[in-house]
């Protein structure tokens, strides 16, 4: 099997880019990151303090079923039997996604999720610790990054579009400190492996930033 793991920032472009690549190559494409929103959805939704409720957290796992199904080449979140993934891309997700994916728990419920996926299928996975933690012997490694400001525009952009009302400055805000927290925690923090090629993103077009990918992956599975 060949798997690609793509870390990086939040609002770095890897889901959209991740998703465009697989789909050219034929790969499936697994977005942790909506893994981790989803169950930040969910424990939102039961209004449950992520920061100060770990127990709570852990209890709500045991009665947590989350899936992924592909649609059309597009990946969906199946929890407890009810698409989500149209509900899991404003800001109050994206800083309860960094919470809960401070947990050791919860990264280790959807590790072993991660990798059976990429066991048994040409996969290119995004997140924050694919090339560290959850695919260190992955083929190719790739540090997708960009500016703050850079990423804050792309998801206000994204937010913007769908009709959410936000601010730059409150997603530039939350972008910040969500990149503090990945940065920092103890658990499996954000963090570029060290056979991983670096790819700049803030001035690239999508189009630029998928070409560039593409090189690397093409350069380092051909080796």
């Amino acid at each position: 099997m060949i798997n690609v793991a793509i870390d990086g920032p939040s609002g770095a472009g890897k889901s959209t880019i991740s998703r465009a690549i697989a789909k050219e190559l034929g790969y499936i494409y697994i977005d942790t990151g909506a893994m981790y929103r989803s169950l930040a959805y969910k424990a939102l939704s039961l209004d449950i303090d992520i920061k100060a409720c770990e127990e709570d957290v852990l209890k709500m796992l045991e009665n947590t079923s989350l899936n992924i199904v592909y649609k059309n080449g597009e990946q969906r979140m199946m929890l407890d039997g009810n698409d989500i993934s149209d509900f899991i891309r404003t800001p109050a997700v994206s800083l309860g996604a960094s919470a809960i994916a401070a947990i050791p728990e919860v990264r280790q419920w959807l590790m072993d999720l991660q990798r059976n996926l990429a066991a048994s299928n040409n996969c290119l996975m995004d997140g924050r610790d694919i090339g560290t933690s959850v695919l260190p012997d992955a083929n190719v490694k790739i540090f997708l990054t960009a500016s703050p400001e850079a990423r804050a525009k792309r998801r206000y952009d994204e937010l913007s579009e769908k009709g959410e009302k936000v601010t730059f400055e409150e997603v530039l805000k939350d972008m910040i400190i969500r990149d503090e927290n990945d940065s920092n925690r103890k658990c499996s923090p954000l963090k570029k492996a060290d056979d991983a090629v670096v790819v700049d993103t803030s001035e690239l077009n999508f189009d630029e930033s998928v070409s560039a990918i593409k090189a690397v992956i093409a350069e380092k599975d051909g080796k």
